[in-house]
């Protein structure tokens, strides 16, 4: 289990973490997800023991990440958006490696080494990978892509300005949206643009729009 409790990140007087504070349980996929910017990748990478936290602790496997990094990592496997390969390795090498400061038991390494090998020769490589991983682990999915955390989590955390807004399933939470009569959205197309793309679809009134920072633009659907 992993505990998030009270999180805060500032950079100077930016705050990127404002408070964060939710549970994930063993054996379930989650979704992270919100805009750039929102606070996620700050939040994985205090999570990872990357960076430390201005306030709040993160707890894993009841080991403060802070506090007891060594036996905390243990607990946990970190696949980052850009991964730190070595391009003079081979795969099996690279993976040896792994387990080595992992600090497997030596006893262990090759058939942990065999194991993931064959995990990632099969087809529909990612979901099926995240799969297997959940049925004797917790997951962990960040994304700024809703269709990609639909597909595949059991449950979203969305984040937005640093601060959690929404948890649940993602029926639960495609049920909410339902029944609300306002969506926001951000993105980088001009208002024009969105507008020509959405003037076909049905159940939309109105469409307003406000310009934010480095040409993102954020609407309101009133519905």
């Amino acid at each position: 289990m992993i505990e998030v409790k009270n999180l805060v990140k500032k950079y100077g007087n930016h705050l990127a973490v404002d408070h964060l504070d939710f549970t994930i349980e063993p054996g379930r996929i989650y979704g992270f997800l919100g805009p750039n910017g929102a606070g996620k990748s700050t939040t994985m990478n205090i999570m990872t023991g990357y960076l430390g936290a201005t306030e709040g602790e993160v707890v894993i496997g009841g080991h403060d990440i802070l506090k007891e990094p060594e036996e905390a990592k243990r607990c946990i496997g970190y696949l980052p958006e850009q991964p730190p390969l070595y391009m003079d390795m081979t795969v099996r090498e690279y993976l040896e490696f792994a387990a080595e400061l992992k600090k497997l038991p030596r006893s262990k390494r090759a058939d942990q080494v065999t194991e993931v090998e064959k995990m990632v020769r099969i087809r529909d490589v990612e979901k099926r990978l995240i799969r297997s991983l959940a049925k004797r682990h917790t997951v962990i999915l960040s994304s700024h892509i809703l269709a990609e955390v639909r597909e595949i989590c059991d449950y979203i955390l969305i984040i937005s300005k640093g601060r959690l807004v929404a948890s649940d399933t993602p029926e639960n939470l495609e049920r909410m949206l339902g029944e609300s009569d306002r969506v926001e959205l951000e993105t980088k197309a001009s208002p024009a643009e969105v507008r020509e793309i959405l003037k076909n679809v049905p159940g939309i009134e109105r469409i307003l729009a406000k310009a934010g920072e480095n040409g993102v633009t954020s609407f309101i659907l009133e519905m």
